[in-house]
């Protein structure tokens, strides 16, 4: 596996991962997928892109560990770690354009309002990518629905030549959602964490989208959680759900000073398993 910090030593096609690293199984899975997803070579790239941040202490405080990142990608089957400094995704005098924002990334008053700016920075980031990589198919986990409406729905806008390809949550054994983040929680915060997951299952019992909402707010009303949002949303445009739709149920809180996500398709019978 050859680890690489410059996009003209990329030969270009394959698939491509994008990462912010501190690797985990989730991410291990992605790169599983991305094997079989398409011919060429499985590129993931290792960039903590401080556009996407808005709070500049979460940025610092974000886990690297290179070294770790390249052991554990290759386990899984990459060919190519990807991890560029700042000046090549962002060269020094040169402007790198935020492109117009899908509807999805400005309308539905979720991740777009809890921090200004993410998505401006991660459709610039990602184009900015799939630039230096040329990838022809790219992997995205479904932990962060939001991001993966956007990235599909940008796409489309820009009719770029790049397949996205989801992956479905991946979960630690108790229901938690893998997140490089849940090494930031405490003992405590680490078992509170796991009402998200219950507050999901709660929901997709339920027949509308105003009692499963009322139903996730109160699972989530607890100490050491401070809800930022518990909906139920059309699943593509995460606008308001229409019976003849798919939807998706979505939570997000801070449990301790950490920022957990989650999400489940809705409505569905057993959602537990």
């Amino acid at each position: 596996m050859r680890v690489l910090t410059r996009a003209a030593q990329l030969g270009g096609g394959g698939v491509l991962v994008p990462t912010m690293g501190a690797l985990h199984e989730g991410h291990l899975s992605l790169i599983r997928l991305a094997r079989t997803a398409a011919p060429g070579p499985v590129v993931v790239s290792v960039f903590v892109n401080p556009t996407q941040f808005n709070e500049r202490a979460d940025f610092e405080r974000y886990p690297r560990d290179l070294d770790r990142d390249v052991a554990l990608a290759g386990s899984a089957g990459a060919d190519v770690i990807f991890a560029p400094q700042v000046d090549e995704v962002y060269p020094p005098g040169i402007q790198v354009p935020v492109p117009a924002l899908p509807n999805v990334a400005t309308r539905p008053g979720l991740e777009d309002a809890g921090r200004p700016g993410h998505f401006a920075g991660v459709c610039q980031v990602v184009l900015r990518l799939f630039d230096l990589c040329q990838p022809t198919h790219a992997v995205f986990g479904e932990k962060d629905w939001q991001q993966l409406q956007v990235v599909r729905a940008l796409v489309a806008a820009q009719a770029r030549d790049v397949t996205i390809v989801p992956h479905p949550i991946v979960r630690e054994p108790d229901g938690l959602a893998m997140s490089s983040r849940n090494v930031l929680l405490n003992p405590e915060a680490r078992r509170t964490a796991l009402v998200l997951r219950q507050a999901l299952i709660e929901a997709a019992r339920v027949e509308t989208p105003k009692a499963g909402e009322a139903i996730m707010r109160q699972v989530l009303d607890r100490p050491g959680i401070e809800i930022q949002y518990a909906v139920i949303r059309d699943a593509e445009t995460l606008e308001t759900w229409s019976p003849a739709r798919p939807g998706r149920a979505l939570v997000c809180a801070r449990v301790g000073d950490v920022r957990l996500l989650d999400n489940h398709a809705w409505p569905e019978r057993d959602p537990g398993h």
